[in-house]
């Protein structure tokens, strides 16, 4: 893996920057929405919990193996925080994504775009091997997405996690570098 000092990365229309204290606002806004928290782990956050994940987040950096980095997503027109997406390290050059977006920014293929600006960081600056994306079963806008990302359903797990009161199924989906360049080949 390939050392690299993270500043920002950008898009037709986002720029995936380090999480700032101005963010908090917006952050804990779409983090505590219902439907945005859905079929994330969480049910919600408080104030205090989203300002020490921002205040961690803006000393780590990408690629270290065993945590997660997660990028803000701002819309390059207005510089307004709509989502994140997070890319965890493992060992042996394989990584896991992960992404939040507001309500009000889901369906404008904005996550696709910005987990595409991840994807390309992880597998040309990071040069890892593979990366994977676990979702829930129900979750159909991020089955679509992974889809969309050219990510392929590798696994199906039978009621494997214990998730908000009850058995859930999860997908398990995967893209190798040498794919992932091939698509996207200039």
């Amino acid at each position: 893996m390939k050392e690299t000092v993270f500043t920002s990365l950008e898009s037709q229309r986002l720029r995936l920057r380090r999480f700032v204290e101005a963010d908090l606002p917006l952050f804990l806004d779409y983090l505590n929405d219902p439907l945005v928290a859905r079929y994330q782990t969480w049910q919600s956050y408080t104030q205090q919990q989203a300002r020490d994940v921002i205040q961690k987040q803006q000393s780590l950096v990408p690629g270290v193996p065993g945590q997660w980095f997660t990028f803000a997503v701002e819309l390059k027109a207005t510089e307004v925080l709509i989502g994140h997406v997070a890319l965890k390290m493992e060992d042996h050059q394989q990584g896991e994504i992960g992404f939040t977006f507001s309500r009000a920014h889901q369906g404008q293929g904005l996550a696709c775009e910005a987990a595409t600006c991840v994807l390309n960081y992880a597998f040309t600056k990071l040069e890892l091997h593979r990366v994977i994306a676990i979702t829930d079963c129900e979750n159909e806008r991020s089955v679509a997405l992974l889809s969309r990302l050219g990510m392929r359903r590798e696994g199906h797990f039978i009621q494997n996690i214990w998730f908000k009161g009850k058995w859930g199924d999860e997908y398990l989906y995967a893209v190798l570098r040498e794919e992932w360049l091939r698509k996207h080949a200039s």
